[in-house]
This record gives structure tokens, sequence and C-alpha cells, in this order.
């Protein structure tokens, strides 16, 4: 973190000093954590549903923090800046923070595909500028604020996920980064049980407008049918890409090469460029088109959009592939998994030759749609071809229906212990090519790694 003085950081935060103190003293760290806090570091205690950091705010003046937040009034032996709320406060930091650099910001957000189309964009990106980027999905009100305090000088360019869970969060998000370019990557139904609707979501997912500058573009996916009707409404520069030749930004070409990855062609107006991407399945070409697009809005050459797509490395436990010394091989999606990315794994996995398999447990906050859209996933693996579907959990259950009333095979377990204490050889065989997805809460690393000990 670039230095700041306590003056400039009780005045940026709206805060007050319990007592007197040197203003002028300074800080270059700043963590929520107290087992992170360094010598002369910024301590800001974040209060949660089962924990409070104001418990720990003595144990950090004891590690020699040189201040902390509170949004209480507390006896400590150290210099305290009292805020109304240390949440607000982090966001707040955060928001003066970034107006001391000169950088671009593009903010992305969307149902599906965030941490993936963010990496490609920063990828790309990184052939021309220095880039900032979220790491992992650090994309709520705490991982937003702690990506931005990461910023040095000599960025030139930071990429930015929004995650949300329910109304508002994009917008306060949106707020701290005030992006030069808004991405939205498709509106699904992901945490439709808060948001009610799909059009519930596009209206979440557009509150990143709110703050877009005013010279700022929207890059947009016309695929996607919810965003498309935003097409001709908004009030700002808008570059749509999608897969027909009415876009700004199309895909011509498109080639499957299995595991391997993808090729197409990106078009853009009289401009053409051949590119090999280096991750399978078609909705990667759409990943490709919108960083195609910011990096002509920031002034790439179509020669370094090549390169930096074929240079992509997706995030750990997302597509990954992985071959077992038993003859298996696995395509590790755990990361996370809502309808929509379940069917694009199946595409994949479908483009496969040989016996498939995919092993599929509950999908997350669905709300009362929940069991239809399970239904739907087992459905549509069983129309697809799926050899075999392996599925665990509560919800797993309705996967499992929608496989075996579709004509499809099938096993159910209720748990991932159960299917990981039975007997592994008997269900798989060497060849086999195993897609293994669910919610991140499912924990399906653990299947990912014991396939792995099959001898």
């Amino acid at each position: 973190m670039k230095e700041m003085t306590l003056g400039e950081i009780c005045s940026a935060v709206n805060g007050r000093f319990l007592k007197p103190c040197d203003k002028s003293l300074k800080t270059e760290k700043l963590t929520t954590d107290t087992r992170e806090i360094e010598k002369q570091s910024l301590f800001i205690p974040i209060k949660g549903d089962n924990f409070d950091g104001h418990d720990f705010i003595n144990q950090a003046f004891e590690k020699q923090a040189l201040c902390c937040l509170s949004q209480k009034e507390i006896e400590a032996d150290g210099i305290i800046i009292l805020v109304e709320d240390t949440r607000k406060a982090l966001c707040d930091l955060a928001m003066y923070y970034l107006t001391l650099f000169n950088v671009k910001v593009v903010g992305i957000t969307g149902s599906v595909g965030k941490t993936t189309t963010k990496d490609m964009i920063a990828t790309v990106l990184e052939e021309k500028y220095k880039v900032l980027k979220t790491q992992g999905n650090f994309n709520n009100e705490i991982g937003l604020p702690k990506t931005i305090f990461n910023l040095r000088d000599d960025h030139e360019v930071a990429v930015l996920e929004m995650g949300m869970n329910s109304f508002g969060e994009i917008r306060r998000l949106s707020k701290i980064a005030k992006p030069d370019i808004a991405v939205i990557t498709n509106v699904g139904v992901s945490h439709i049980e808060n948001l009610g609707s799909r059009e519930g979501i596009l209206q979440a997912k557009s509150e990143i407008f709110e703050y877009l500058k005013k010279d700022g573009v929207a890059v947009l996916n016309a695929d996607n049918d919810m965003i498309a009707t935003l097409r001709g409404k908004l009030d700002f520069e808008t570059v749509w890409f999608g897969m027909e030749n009415k876009n700004d930004f199309y895909a011509e070409n498109i080639a499957p090469m299995g595991l391997e990855g993808i090729k197409c062609t990106i078009v853009c107006e009289d401009e053409k460029v051949n590119v090999a991407i280096p991750t399978p399945g078609e909705h990667m070409v759409l990943n490709a088109l919108s960083a195609a697009a910011v990096g002509k809005i920031l002034g790439l050459s179509m020669e370094q959009i090549k390169c930096g797509v074929e240079k992509f490395v997706p995030t750990a436990m997302r597509m990954a592939v992985i071959k077992t010394d038993f003859g298996l091989t696995l395509i590790n999606d755990v990361y996370n998994a809502n309808p929509v990315s379940m069917k694009a794994a199946i595409d994949v996995l479908c483009s496969e030759k040989g016996r498939t398999v995919a092993i599929m447990g509950d999908m997350f906050e669905l709300g009362d749609f929940a069991p239809s859209l399970h239904y739907e996933v087992g459905e549509y693996a069983a129309k697809k071809g799926v050899l075999l579907s392996i599925c665990i959990g509560e919800n797993g259950a309705k996967i499992y229906d929608g496989v075996k009333e579709n004509g499809g095979k099938a096993i159910y377990f209720q748990t991932q212990e159960e299917f990981l204490q039975s007997n592994l050889k008997d269900i798989f065989t060497s060849g086999d090519t195993i897609l293994i997805k669910a919610s991140r809460g499912m924990h399906f690393e653990k299947t990912a790694e014991k396939l792995q000990e099959v001898k």
C-alpha cells in the first residue's frame, strides 16, 4: 500500500481520533486480520455474524499496529479512529486510495464467468500495461477494497471483479471503483433465491452503470437474452460482443480442439485475428471477445489481443484438465456451479470421444427454483449423451431424476463421503473422461483429489 498519513485516513473515513495524536504519522500496511498485522500497520476490525474484530484491537496494538479503526469507544493503548461503521470505513478508504492513482478501471460483473473473464481481460491488457487484478474471487465489500490497496504507482490499469448476492451490492462496489469500462458477462439464475427473477438479477447487475464514469464504456454480451434487452436504452457508449456478425466484436471459424481448447477468428470492423484459446468450451470464445473489446477500447492492437488470449491460464479448479495414473482424464471444474456453467461444462465433456462421466452436485442459492433447475441439468446431461451421471447431494437427487427420466444412466449418493467410500474401480474405467462440478460449498475438490489417487 502507498503511504498515507493518519490525518488522511481519518478524513477519508469521516472519523475522529479518540485521543490527541500526531496526525502526520504514516502507514503503508493495512489489514482486517490480526494474524497479518505488522509493525506500524493499520488494523480495521470487521464485525461479522459469528465474530467481532473489535475483540482483537488490544492484540493488534500488542503486535505494534500504528492505528486501529473502531466503531466502538474503547480503552486501548494506541491510536484509535472512531467511525460509524468499520465496513463502510474500509470501503470509503479504498475509494479515497484509488483517487491517488492515475489508472483506468475495468469493472466486471455477471452471473457466470466473472473470474475467468477477469483473468482473460487482465492477461490481454498485460500485453501493453502494468495491470492489477482481483486475486481469486475477492469480489465483495471486503475483497474489492483489499484489491485496491494493492495498487502501486506503476500500475496503469485495474481489472476489478464485482460479485453480489442481493440488491445494492454492485452499486456499492461500483461507487468504490468508479469504472471507466463496465463489463457484464451474462445474466443467469445465480442468486435468484435473493433477487426473485432474472429481471431482478439484470437490475442488480446493471447497478454497475450508476458509477460508470461520464465518458465510460459498457461492454455487453449480446448473446444473453436479458442483457440484449438493454440495447438502445443506455445513455453512454456501448460495445456489444457475441457470435453474430451484427455485433461490434464477433467470432468466425469456431473450431473446438477437444480439451486442448478452442480456435476462432475474432472480428472487429475490418480487422480479423485468428486465436487459439488454451481452455475448452465455446463459452470461452465469448470471454475472448469481451477481452478483445476491452483491449481495443484501451488501445491494444489485434496482434496484442491475440498474444494475450493465447497466454491465458484459468484460475485453479476451473476447467483444469488432469490425467491420472489410472488412465482417467479429469475435468476439474469444482470452483463453483450454476445451471448455465453446468450445462457449458457438460458441453465440453461431451465433445470428448470415449466413455463420459459427469459427477454433479448441488448448486446453491437457487431458492424455490432449485428442484426444477437441478432437474433441467440432469435432463440436459441425458440428452447430450453423457454415458454415466453420478449425482450427489440433496438437490443431486433432482439431477438424478432428470437423467433417469430422460433415458440416461445415473447413480445417486446422498453425500460426497458416501460416494468416496464406494469402490471407485467398480465405477470408473481407464480411458474415462470425467467432469467434476458443483457449487463451492460442496467441496468437490475432495473428489478430484481422491480420483487422482485411484491406482
